[in-house]
């Protein structure tokens, strides 16, 4: 009879737990879910005007913690000072006022599409010049509600900021570009944004920038006063490092090739005029050509740029080998002067010379008086010969060697054109050692300040 009893005894539990299973199976859990909309949103029971109240229902600010996700940056313009950037916006923060019971945790959250329904933030990007939301094929945005009333607003977004840049290092520069969000009504008493804690901003994997790499990127508090009181402000410094390796083939290496193709002049011959004056110009006009290429891809700022530096003493070597050419041209004139000046006067000293043979030849005859061999003393111009004795005596100096160099090449515009042949290539290395010694040195002082 035990045995029985206790037969029937488990029958019975098996029947009340089939058919307790059979009623959840029938639940409609959105249907649930519409209920509980209704119930927290209906009309009367909530007021989407009124701020929630303050951590553990007390009066104080409501705080909305931020989370950033950056998908992509598309683009850093020098010239106009922006960057664009898109990424998904998160805020979250708890309305006591939106709490539900949430069916033995069978309700995860409630989500909603449109942002009117709860009270929002009045979050705005202060440096924002353009932005857009996206709404292809559905807007994307969503707000979840969670069983203890926090709220979790999240949207995707494109945003063109202003990013205000110093380019005195430019192209060896590093730029700092902020993302800054604030409260546009509400003061620091109702309204306090925090970044959320862990990882408040995270970059998508494998970021990539056609001129730029982003180094790192620093979260911070930016909190304004006005006079109609403070407001709560957050900020995202992006670091982004300029690559140098687009300048250097396009910029540097072209002007070097200039500078180095107008010394050529130097080694042509100097009755080459045609050629040296068009090789000359050509390299001039050419590195003007680049210098206002650059320019123009840049914004026009009032104090000078590493590449301004670096293009204007570049067009300076140019113009030095023309202007050498000038100066060889005239020394060369002067040199043809000065010997067409000697070979007259040569010319005229043995015509003298023939006259006097002849002269001599016809009047043989004639008597000269016989000066003595022997002078007095105080002759002056026995004073002079000795004097030059003197100096035929002294003993030799020493021989310069630059003067006994130059001496191998008779006139002064071939020592002009040797003389640059060598002063060009120095003085240029020398610019070149100044040069990126100064701007790497004080890139590495801008990275660790």
């Amino acid at each position: 009879m035990g045995t029985g009893h206790y037969f029937w005894a488990i029958f019975y539990f098996a029947s009340l737990c089939s058919a307790s299973l059979a009623n959840n199976a029938k639940i409609n859990f959105r249907e649930k879910e519409k209920k509980v909309l209704d119930q927290i949103l209906g009309a009367g029971k909530y007021d989407a005007r009124i701020r929630p109240s303050g951590i553990n229902g007390t009066d104080g600010p409501a705080v909305v913690r931020v989370n950033i996700f950056v998908r992509s940056i598309s683009k850093i313009d020098d010239v106009t000072m922006e960057y664009s950037v898109q990424l998904t916006f998160r805020e979250q923060w708890t309305d006591e006022r939106l709490k539900f019971d949430d069916i033995q945790g069978r309700l995860k959250y409630l989500t909603l599409t449109e942002a009117n329904r709860v009270w929002m933030p009045d979050l705005f990007f202060s440096n924002e010049k353009e932005g857009h939301f996206h709404n292809i094929i559905m807007p994307n945005v969503y707000i979840r509600i969670f069983p203890n009333g926090s709220v979790l607003y999240s949207i995707r977004i494109s945003l063109t900021l202003a990013c205000p840049m110093n380019l005195k290092l430019y192209p060896l520069d590093r730029q700092i570009c902020s993302l800054r969000m604030a409260s546009y009504g509400w003061t620091t008493n109702d309204l306090v944004f925090l970044w959320k804690e862990g990882d408040p901003v995270q970059v998508v994997k494998n970021l990539h920038l056609p001129r730029f790499t982003l180094e790192k990127f620093l979260t911070d508090y930016c909190n304004s006063k006005t006079n109609t009181g403070e407001y709560s402000c957050l900020k995202v410094d992006l670091l982004f490092k300029r690559e140098f390796s687009y300048y250097l083939i396009q910029i540097y290496i072209p002007c070097c090739m200039l500078v180095i193709v107008s010394w050529v002049s130097f080694w042509l011959d100097q009755g080459a005029v045609p050629a040296r004056v068009s090789l000359g110009v050509t390299t001039l006009l050419t590195m003007a050509t680049q210098t206002s290429g650059i320019n123009a891809s840049l914004p026009p700022v009032s104090y000078t740029k590493a590449i301004d530096v670096w293009t204007g003493v570049c067009l300076t070597f140019v113009f030095g080998a023309l202007l050498e050419f000038a100066l060889v041209n005239y020394a060369s004139r002067s040199d043809m002067h000065k010997d067409n000046i000697k070979k007259k006067r040569r010319d005229l000293e043995q015509a003298s010379l023939d006259a006097a043979s002849d002269l001599l030849d016809t009047d043989s005859n004639a008597t000269f008086a016989m000066k003595p061999l022997v002078r007095h003393p105080a002759d002056p111009l026995a004073l002079e010969k000795l004097r030059q004795c003197e100096v035929h005596m002294q003993p030799p100096k020493r021989p310069n060697c630059c003067k006994t160099w130059l001496s191998k090449f008779p006139t002064r515009s071939k020592r002009i054109d040797v003389i640059s042949r060598i002063t060009f290539p120095l003085v240029f290395a020398l610019f070149n050692l100044v040069y990126w010694s100064t701007y790497l040195f004080r890139e590495e002082e801008d990275e660790t300040f």
